[in-house]
């Protein structure tokens, strides 16, 4: 591989993708010129790439892939608690026991066939509890189901899948239920939220401010009758939209934004800014349980979905993580939020060569993390930017001080910006989020 080759400034830039979906309409949107060649600079790609492919072909220095090599270490869902587990008593051990407390945000589980006998152990333990059973490699809902005594997962116990010597056997993973959701308007839902990791070393993750809500079409109930309504318990657009009350209109989807304000409202400011923090927060911490393990490499990206959730407490928990988030939308302010997420991302990844190493913002991302924390501006009253709404007349915003890293109680260094100030971003107009969400939650009257 030559680094020192440049890449040819008399040619547009080129993309690959096989997605006819926000992905595309966000690269064409650029005028950027698709390839079915090697030619690309930009190639948005489907995971199996990364495994058959990506280690056969020889790149230039300056073409991007939209995926790590392993990213399974944190997107498959035994590996992500795997990888949780692992840090937390690391941690332990290095004696960093407040920030080893804080890794407290999964629910109980484990992975089966492996760990079926432990399974049953802390289940006899807790006879009353309500479990949710998972397979690893699935998506969009499908396999999971819900069940609160051992001779409701028989059939299940009965295929030779549960034998622990059948190398074919389908992993699943086993949690204990969250059956305390908050609610609004009486129904569930999980946030979607997306982090874009531009390198594990050093540790760089910009957060963008924008995400959805994932409303249930069904009034929630933790009733025993009630665990096969898959449409009260999974939130999952896929499984939302065979219900009969699915609103075609919002998508049963509520704005990051519109939560936040509603939550304030009730709650005030400072409690939803702790919440919102604790949520960003997740993100970082799942993110540093796989820094070490994950394979880094500078042609590489990913643009993660984080799937959240908080209890009525306003606990937080990560329910998964998402190398491959969905971007086909289901309404038009899906579709303005998707296409504005992904053209902010291709901005930040700065093939055009116009961004200066400075920015604390650029679009709807702002830089979280970059070796060490980055932490808001003492002019904000906010400790996260998450669900605050992007500037229309300001793509960018850079820092016009240095910031100094240190380290506290042994633990991550800290950092805060002390000044930053905005600017259009060169040679293209702002961009930013115009449309907003219907204000009324999913199922509201």
């Amino acid at each position: 591989m030559d680094d020192r080759k440049i890449r040819p400034t008399n040619k547009p830039l080129t993309f690959r993708t096989t997605f006819r979906n926000a992905v595309y309409e966000a690269l064409k949107r650029r005028g950027w010129r698709e390839t079915e060649g090697d030619d690309w600079d930009l190639h948005w790609t489907e995971r199996e790439w990364m495994s058959e492919v990506f280690d056969q072909v020889h790149l230039s220095s300056w073409q991007r892939v939209n995926h790590f090599r392993n990213q399974r270490e944190l997107c498959r869902k035994d590996l992500m608690v795997k990888n949780l587990k692992r840090h937390k008593r690391q941690l332990q051990k290095d004696n960093c026991q407040a920030e080893a407390e804080a890794f407290n945000f999964w629910p109980l589980t484990y992975v089966l066939p492996g760990d079926y006998a432990l399974f049953v152990e802390e289940f006899k333990r807790n006879p009353t509890s309500l479990w949710i059973m998972k397979p690893v490699g699935r998506a969009q809902g499908k396999g999971i189901f819900l069940f609160k005594h051992l001779k409701e997962i028989a059939k299940w116990k009965s295929d030779s899948r549960y034998n622990t010597e059948n190398n074919d056997a389908e992993t699943y993973v086993v949690q204990r239920y969250i059956a305390n959701p908050y609610l609004v308007a009486g129904r569930k839902f999980d946030i979607r939220m997306y982090a874009l990791v531009t390198s594990y070393q050093p540790l760089t993750v910009w957060l963008h401010r924008s995400g959805f809500c994932r409303f249930s079409s069904t009034r929630y109930s933790s009733s025993a009758n009630t665990m096969a309504d898959h449409t009260m318990h999974l939130t999952n657009v896929a499984i939302q939209k065979k219900s009969d009350s699915y609103d075609s209109d919002t998508g049963g989807k509520w704005g990051l934004r519109d939560l936040k304000l509603y939550l304030m409202s009730r709650y005030g400011p400072a409690m939803v800014d702790k919440l919102y923090y604790d949520i960003q927060m997740v993100v970082m911490r799942s993110l540093f349980s796989v820094q070490n393990v994950m394979m880094n490499d500078k042609h590489c990206f990913e643009l993660y979905g984080f799937d959240i959730i908080f209890d009525d407490s306003f606990k937080v928990y990560v329910i998964e993580v998402n190398a491959s988030p969905s971007m086909t939308a289901n309404t038009k302010e899906d579709m303005d939020l998707k296409v504005e997420l992904l053209s902010s991302a291709f901005d930040v990844l700065d093939l055009e060569g116009n961004l200066q190493g400075n920015e604390l913002r650029v679009g709807g991302y702002d830089l979280i993390h970059k070796g060490i924390p980055i932490k808001q501006n003492g002019a904000s009253q906010y400790s996260t930017m998450l669900g605050c709404d992007i500037p229309t007349g300001d793509h960018i915003t850079r820092s016009t001080e240095k910031y100094l890293g240190s380290t506290v109680n042994g633990g991550a260094p800290e950092a805060e910006v002390v000044k930053g100030k905005a600017g259009k971003k060169d040679g293209s107009s702002a961009r930013g989020s115009s449309s907003r969400r219907n204000s009324r939650a999913p199922g509201a009257t």
